[in-house]
């Protein structure tokens, strides 16, 4: 009977092992997937930037329309606003709100671009942090120096992996803005601060 019991003990630690195994060769094959779709969308990026037949704003339809399919643009304003002042809003003024919010950050996006001379991107390794939770690492290299990006990715069920924030030198996008809106939201209402958004207005430090 103990013998029996042992096997059977025996035969469910290998089943959970091979299990475990399956499920991380499957997470390292997800992980490397999707260090290869942030490559391609990087790439597509640059390659728009240094096309010289280009408009400047031929340039700036094709890089949205490329970062649109890997950005979760409605989550990102979501998590800067804060879960306390997102409860306070009524399902009209969310959408509104996420629409003001995409449309200044698509904005200021497209401004740093003006900036682009001959920078190369390194995409690097992608790293699952948690469950559904990745960050690509990447750099953004000069001739004179090199500077450290990470795209972080979570999957949605209906788009697959998106990316929900950006910390370029250590300084998250997300936090950043939710900074901004908190100091404004401390000294005025929510109708003001998305008056100052329709307005394009400045948030502060």
């Amino acid at each position: 009977m103990q013998v029996h019991q042992k096997n059977i003990t025996g035969r469910i630690v290998v089943i959970l092992l091979i299990l475990f195994f399956t499920s991380s060769n499957l997470f390292a094959d997800e992980v490397s997937e999707i260090r290869t779709m942030t490559k391609e969308k990087v790439d597509i990026v640059i390659n728009i930037l240094k096309d010289k037949s280009l408009s400047k704003d031929e340039k700036k339809e094709g890089i949205l329309e490329t970062i649109d399919g890997l950005f979760d643009f409605n989550l990102m304003a979501r998590l800067s606003l804060g879960k306390k002042h997102w409860k306070s809003l009524t399902k009209e003024k969310r959408k509104e709100f996420s629409n003001l919010f995409v449309e200044r950050l698509k904005l200021s996006y497209l401004e740093k671009l003006d900036l682009y001379t001959d920078e190369e991107v390194i995409v690097d390794e992608a790293r699952l942090t948690k469950k559904k939770r990745v960050e690509v690492l990447t750099y953004l290299v000069t001739k004179d120096d090199k500077k450290e990006m990470i795209y972080k990715l979570y999957k949605t069920k209906k788009k697959g992996w998106m990316v929900y924030d950006v910390d370029v030198l250590g300084v998250s996008i997300v936090q950043t803005y939710r900074s901004q809106f908190s100091g404004v939201l401390k000294k005025e209402t929510m109708e003001q601060l998305m008056e100052r958004m329709r307005s394009s207005g400045d948030l502060g430090a």
